[in-house]
């Protein structure tokens, strides 16, 4: 059952999963210690997190060695600011909760421990992890199967992989210089002590790292094996880093690719959302497509890649998107997976809803369908049945809810605490051709207006929608002091005007029966603000917080 999952979650039939080819692991030099100084490596200390050098610090002066590593330190020898910042240390991860008030050792591939600064969303987290020894796979047991079916054979072992050479469980400490071993590329292998401001390199990586080149320590092939996400990694690092792959590191890419299928589906898809969400979202489409590693690995993504005409609305609408969320990182604004993911599956929605409303089903359910449609074929069970899904579920429902500007629609809709990511979406539409800019314009006012802007602009579009070819009888001009009659309520044979959700307008139209002739009842009308209260509505961001996705 899992193969038949993980085979749908990736696009293939069961025949088509190789299986690798057997070979001999190849055992992976340890390299020499280099220390560097200030003068070689020039590191500019003012990029450093002061909590992670306090981790630092407070590790050293219990006696452990300790040091900023990874991907921290290669981005700091480029001069960028890491995102995150990890420790490496010699002490086990009992060792190291006993020396912070606020730490937690998770995890059971590798056990690492969360050290936690601050409180609330301003929390951070620096990750402490033990050097571990390098022991290749025939050192290590074997399991038949994966991490959900081999649970129980794993459960009490330290160092196990499957039958493919994937590493399982890897809890076996062992000194820095294994460590080192151990680590994927040369970049992401040196580590950093703060305070004598000294980097220790066993594998040239200082040098690729001036260079800009991504190298894989030791034999690719094997390495690919032992982390089949490697393969994705490499990408995301050339694309953010702007570094060539290593002739030898890329020539296995495709020849492994089938083993990420492998690969717990959960980590396949936070591999995916790194790859378009940390601020080069298009640069690493770039590169999968020229690692020819764009279709068979995410389903989000195969429907880009094989449905997208060049030049086409759906690649302008995706283009738009991923250029506007890599401003958004670059700025350090959030991002929101739902918003990204929405944007991305759209368009797959839309031809869907099409069908079935051509089927004659009823626009609101038809769309529910269409939705449920795409989830089972793109998303299936991995993040798409929580919070993840109904939030992508509530930015397609808002949009035809927008075409609807009378009544207390225009109110409700307003209100929603996902109003803004829905509107942010429809303002993409807009840019694109899709949907009206005067639409995405009204709804920009209105989200921003007080009281009395709301009721002229909900005014303006009833008054726009009064014409000769309008649907139903046109309504009675609003009588001095007196609201308006209640619009018709549209006929079966027209059920796009009336998919809104029940009673929003029911109860505030004023009751008045369709093609009545007697005088218009006064309508009781609800408050809904503050007068002269701006913005309030429009505080929750399409994209996290402040301002969507064209903010």
């Amino acid at each position: 059952m899992i193969r038949k999952f993980i085979s749908k979650l990736l696009g293939k039939s069961d025949g088509d999963v190789a299986e690798p080819k057997s070979s001999k692991a190849a055992r992976i030099p340890l390299g020499k210690r280099v220390e560097f100084g200030p003068a070689e490596h020039g590191i500019d200390p003012s990029l450093l997190d002061e909590r992670a050098v306090r981790v630092v610090t407070t590790l050293q002066d219990a006696g452990y060695e300790a040091y900023v590593v990874g991907g921290a330190v290669r981005d700091l020898l480029v001069h960028r600011r890491p995102k995150d910042f990890d420790v490496a240390t010699n002490a086990t991860p009992e060792q190291v909760k006993g020396l912070f008030r606020r730490a937690f050792i998770i995890g059971r591939r590798f056990r690492i421990v969360h050290v936690i600064h601050g409180r609330g969303r301003d929390h951070e987290v620096i990750e402490v992890s033990t050097f571990r020894a390098y022991l290749d796979a025939s050192a290590a047991e074997q399991v038949a199967g994966n991490e959900k079916t081999s649970k129980a054979a794993i459960a009490d072992k330290s160092h196990v992989v499957d039958a493919s050479g994937r590493v399982l469980r890897d809890n076996v400490w062992g000194p820095q210089i294994e460590d080192a071993a151990r680590r994927d590329f040369t970049v992401n292998a040196m580590y950093y002590d703060p305070r004598t401001q000294t980097v220790v390199d066993y594998h040239g990586g200082l040098k690729d790292a001036k260079a800009k080149l991504l190298r894989m320590i030791g034999d690719p092939l094997t390495r690919y094996r032992e982390d089949p996400v490697r393969i994705l990694r490499v990408v995301r690092f050339a694309a953010k880093l702007g570094f060539a792959i290593e002739p030898k590191t890329q020539k296995p890419l495709r020849e492994t690719a089938a083993l990420l299928a492998n690969v717990p589906a959960s980590r396949l898809f936070d591999e995916m959302m790194k790859l378009l969400q940390t601020g080069h979202a298009l640069a690493s489409l770039a590169q999968l497509k020229a690692q020819g590693l764009e279709r068979g690995i995410f389903p989000v993504l195969d429907s880009v890649f094989s449905r997208t005409e060049e030049g086409g609305p759906r690649q302008k609408f995706i283009e738009l998107a991923l250029n506007d969320t890599d401003r958004r990182v670059g700025e350090g604004k959030p991002v929101a997976p739902s918003f990204m993911l929405a944007c991305m599956l759209w368009h797959d929605v839309q031809n869907a809803w099409a069908d079935l409303k051509a089927k004659g089903e009823h626009p609101t359910p038809a769309l529910q369908q269409a939705i449920d449609s795409v989830f089972d074929a793109r998303i299936g069970d991995i993040s798409g049945r929580g919070k993840l899904a109904a939030d992508m579920r509530e930015i397609w429902m808002m949009q035809p809810r927008f075409d609807r500007r009378t009544g207390s629609s225009a109110y409700s809709l307003v209100e929603q605490p996902r109003f803004r990511a829905g509107f942010d979406f429809l303002r993409l539409r807009a840019d694109v051709g899709e949907a009206s800019p005067e639409l995405a314009e009204w709804w920009e006012d209105f989200s921003l207006g007080s009281d009395a802007d709301r009721e002229a602009l909900v005014e303006a579009a009833r008054e726009s929608s009064r014409s000769p070819g309008s649907r139903g009888k046109r309504q009675s001009p609003k009588p001095e002091g007196g609201a308006p009659r209640a619009a018709p309520r549209p006929s079966p044979s027209n059920p796009d005007a009336s998919a809104q959700p029940e009673g929003e307008d029911a109860a505030d139209e004023g009751g008045a029966e369709a093609g009545s002739t007697d005088a218009p009842r006064k309508r009781r009308r609800r408050r809904r603000k503050p007068s002269g209260a701006r913005g309030s509505a429009a505080a929750p961001s399409g994209q996290g917080g402040d301002g969507g996705a064209g903010a």
